[in-house]
Order: C-alpha cells, then structure tokens, then sequence
C-alpha cells in the first residue's frame, strides 16, 4: 500500500468489482467511505454501457466508526436483495477500511439467513494485491464457489459435450478493447469448428457455472485475469487450457497450434496447418505487409514497450519477429510476473524492466529517445512531452480505448489492426518535412533527458531562429541534445554559441 497520484493497476476492490458487475445480476455491496466509491463513475464513463453498474456503497461514517459496522452492512446487503433480486451478492472493502479489521465474513454469515440471493465476502488482501490480481482471485472465488454447491446439489455436467467446445476465461469490465477481442476470438474459434460452450464473466450468469465443465478446453486470452480459474479447472476437473495470447501473427498459429494438440490428445484427428498458412498469406494483410518497402523503411528503428505483462510481451514479439524493429527496452507493471515475463522477451530486446514507478519509466524513455513508444495512457502523455510519438497497447484505459467501431488486437483481424497501429506511430521523415513545408506543423516544447526532474532552459531569439531552419523530423532530438549539454554545463539560457557548442559535444 502506497500514497500515489498515478496507479499502473489500481487497488484490490476495484478488480473485485470489475468482476463482480461483469457478472449478469450480481450486485456488490462496497465497504468503504466516501471518496473510495468511484467505480461508478468510472464504468459508466468509460466502457459507454446503457446499463446502471451494479454495485453500491456501504458508507463508513462518523456513525459506524462509533457503534460498528455490522448493522448496516447486514441492512445494505438484505435491502438490495429485495430490491434487485440478484443471484449473487459480493461484500468487498477497500483498503482504507480494511484498516477497521471487522469481522465482515460473519457480516456475510448473518445477511445469508435473510437473504434469497447467496453472499460472498471478497476473499482478497487489500493490502498485499493489486486490480489484477484481485480480479483473478475473485472470478476463481466465484467459479469455486458455485462448482462447489453444483457439486453438492448433484448438479454439476458430468459429460461433455459430443463436438469439441471451449470456455473463454477473461472476458471483464474496462479492460483494454476486450469486447472486440472476445468477438475475433469466437470468429476464430469458429473457424476451427469449435463451439463456444460459455464466456466468463462477461453478460454470463453465476448460474451457468455448472456447465463449464461440459468444455473440452478452456482457453485464457490474458494473463492478468483468468489464469488461476484455469488452473483450478485443470486440477480438480483435469479441463485443459491454452493461456498463448492470439496477438500477431506468429503467436496466433501458435495459440492455434496449441488448441490442435489437445484437441487431437482427445482422439480428434485434426490439422489447421492450412487454414493458419491461408490466414497467413491471403487473409490477413499484416504479413505482406511486414514484407513491403513502406515497413523496411522501420527496419532498426527504436522503440520502447511497456504495459500489463499480455501486451507487452506480445507487442514485443510483434515489433522484433514480424516488423524488423529494434526494442531497446520493453517492460511491465506487472511485477508479480516478473519470471514469466523475462523469460518470454529476454532475448528479444536489449533490457527488461520491472516496475511499477512511472517517473523512473519516463526517465527511461526520455534517456533512450526512442523513435516510437508503445505503452499505457501515461506513456502517450510522456511521449507528447518529448514529442515522440506513442501507440497505446495496453491498459490502463481511457475512453480511446473503448473506440465504437471494431478494433480488435487479438487474431488475425487483430494482427491487421497492430500493423496499422504501428506504422501510423512513426513519425515518418518525409511527411514531417512536408508539414512543415506546407504548415500546420506543430512544433512542442522538449524536456531535457530526466522528467522527473526538469529543469526550463530558456532559448534566446536568435537559437529559436537558427532551431527553425533544422528540418521537422530531427529538431526534436538536436533541441533535447543541446538542452542536455546545457544542463551539464549548468547553463540556463541556449544561445547560438551554446548551440555549436552542443553540436562540436556530440560530433
């Protein structure tokens, strides 16, 4: 637990309630004071869904401080059982008022005998997880919980079904352009022949549970949310799953590659060679592409990776394998991941980081100058900043990342989409040069090499003149490298002198 005005993965309940209210009729009931109540308003806003989000707060007052809390969350929990009927309802808190240390699974105990709907008490440590991890404990807490009482009522499936199905495991609220992602993987998964069994958590019902098991495989597109559920179903349930993310090419044939293994381990004798080589060459526009003289143009240019560890490490992939570009760093927040992460793109770039701490990722990425960097929102204002361009690939989100029209990063469809997004980053010399020829260039202001800690050096007329006439598509770096001789040097004012000063430095 920290003080910070900037999260990577925000804190445990929110993952708990992206869950939750990912759910169909599931309601959560939010243990917290005000001010640690702003889900709401951030689903609302972000993911543009007609519907009211599911969840309400159990407000720690002056009053509950005083007499305890037991009395109006047992209150809260009946009340919305009554008024909305839900199958499920979810007691969560917040880590500000975990600080109280109430007995809030004996909450849970007692509202269970007078509500229809079951409880459940968030079984997550606020202080030790984050959103993601959160997220993942609660939809494993969820599925355990309602296999279990299928499993006592005998009304768990038993028997699979007769042609080869699979359950989507990481559909959920406000995550990097999930909709369209799950959408191109049952396009996918189709293709295959493959039916769809059940889509979990998203629109699905706490009491279609029961029927993952009918599932020859699971499938688990991120690694974030989804992992541990899985790794449950393969335990007590011996239901395989593939967790190879479908993003680019490459790792698209392989996710199918891994489908076709298990599926002929379960005697189906099956062969999607072709249809990977047809998507491949025909289908798919990204691996021409790659190929042609517009993406030789990016072959050794530099770029910088960093988001949750799913994309990044996909991205990264993309960039060195397919498109021929040289990833000096590439890193994630997610630093629960670190093994699994390092291994999967530690011979792909120069450097792996591993952090959580956005002022030392923008010291990075300032120190680095990168062409292009593809990262989180953060990375994209980091990027306007020093006037390097930025491709978001991950989360966290905005509500560019939720876009009407279809754009997913996953499959085939996906792999067009990435290769869009990456050469529309670049900044290319000859169209910079053309703006500026023709106007409407917009020329920003450069930080020196350290943002974290910047300090304003002033240009006297007569550089800004001589800075004008240097072509678009270099100033930005000259401007930085001559901003940078003059912070060594402890100058506070560029002048021409410092200028031809700064260029001798570095010739």
């Amino acid at each position: 637990m920290k003080l910070a005005y900037w999260m990577y993965a925000g804190p445990a309940h929110i993952g708990t309630l992206r869950i939750s209210s990912s759910f169909k009729n599931v309601h959560a009931i939010m243990h917290a004071p005000l001010g640690d109540d702003y889900f709401n308003v951030m689903r609302s806003m972000l993911e543009r869904k007609r519907d009211f989000t599911p969840v309400t707060a159990s407000v720690v007052d002056r009053h509950v401080l005083a007499r305890g809390s037991q009395e109006k969350v047992v209150s809260n929990i009946s009340r919305k059982d009554k008024e909305e009927e839900p199958d499920l309802v979810v007691l969560t808190p917040t880590c500000t008022s975990s600080i109280l240390q109430e007995d809030l699974q004996n909450f849970v105990n007692r509202a269970s005998f007078e509500t229809k709907s079951d409880v459940l008490l968030a079984d997550v440590n606020h202080y030790r997880v984050n959103e993601m991890q959160a997220a993942d404990r609660t939809l494993e807490q969820i599925v355990q919980f309602y296999l279990k009482k299928a499993k006592k009522n005998n009304t768990i499936e038993k028997t699979r079904t007769k042609t080869p199905s699979v359950n989507i495991i990481g559909a959920f609220n406000l995550a990097f352009h999930n909709q369209h992602d799950i959408s191109e993987l049952k396009r996918l998964l189709s293709d295959l022949n493959i039916k769809i069994n059940t889509v979990i958590p998203e629109g699905a019902s706490v009491q279609e549970l029961k029927n993952l098991t009918k599932a020859w495989f699971n499938i688990v597109p991120y690694r974030e949310v989804g992992l541990l559920t899985a790794e449950y179903l393969k335990l007590n349930f011996k239901m395989p799953y593939v967790d190879v993310t479908p993003m680019g090419i490459v790792e698209t044939a392989n996710c199918i590659r891994k489908i076709q293994h298990i599926l002929n381990t379960n005697n189906l004798n099956v062969n999607f060679e072709n249809y990977i080589d047809i998507q491949t060459r025909f289908v798919s526009q990204s691996a021409w592409f790659s190929r042609s003289i517009d993406c030789q143009n990016l072959t050794g240019k530099k770029a910088i990776v960093f988001g949750d560890s799913t994309h990044s490490a996909a991205m990264t992939k993309i960039l060195t394998k397919e498109m021929g570009i040289n990833v000096v760093w590439a890193g994630t927040y997610c630093k629960y991941d670190k093994s699994w992460f390092e291994k999967e793109v530690g011979g792909m770039c120069d450097e792996v980081i591993i952090t959580d701490d956005h002022n030392l990722i923008a010291d990075l990425i300032a120190k680095v100058e990168p062409a292009v960097i593809f990262g989180t929102q953060m990375e994209r204002h980091v990027g306007k900043r020093l006037n390097i361009p930025c491709g978001v690939i991950s989360a966290p989100v905005h509500i560019q990342n939720f876009p009407l029209s279809y754009r997913p990063f996953l499959g085939y469809e996906g792999a067009n989409q990435i290769a869009d997004l990456i050469y529309n980053s670049f900044t290319l010399g000859m169209e910079d040069h053309l703006l500026e020829i023709f106007g409407g260039h917009d020329t920003k202001e450069v930080i020196n090499s350290s943002l974290s800690n910047d300090r304003h050096i002033i240009w006297d007329s007569e550089a800004k003149l001589e800075l004008a006439k240097i072509p678009g598509f270099v100033r930005g770096r000259i401007k930085r490298n001559t901003e940078k001789f003059a912070q060594q040097n402890k100058l506070q004012r560029v002048t021409l002198e410092v200028m031809y000063a700064a260029k001798e430095a570095v010739n």
